[in-house]
């Protein structure tokens, strides 16, 4: 289940806050003014998300790194567009 908190709570209730992110190992959802403000995580689980992403952009550099070859956006996003649209819609 989501843990939601008002923004206040990371002022006033930091320690429950640590804990449930750190030892719980879960997000804590903080809104202000009952819509959502932002997100407190561990850095694990930040590295979690963010790790593979920034192989493959490593991986995209050194690919251009040795190659002249360049798309433009347009180009990018047709042939996303084409692999999606051929797919299968689940």
């Amino acid at each position: 289940m989501l843990n939601i908190r008002p923004v206040s709570d990371l002022r006033n209730k930091f320690p429950e806050i640590e804990e449930t992110v750190i030892k719980n190992r879960e997000p804590v959802f903080l809104t202000k003014n009952g819509y959502g403000s932002m997100v407190v995580m561990s850095l694990e689980q930040y590295s979690a998300l963010t790790d593979g992403i920034e192989l493959a952009l490593d991986e995209a550099d050194r690919a251009a790194a040795l190659s002249d070859v360049r798309h433009t956006g347009e180009e990018v996003f047709d042939r996303v567009r084409k692999t999606l649209y051929g797919r299968k819609t689940l």
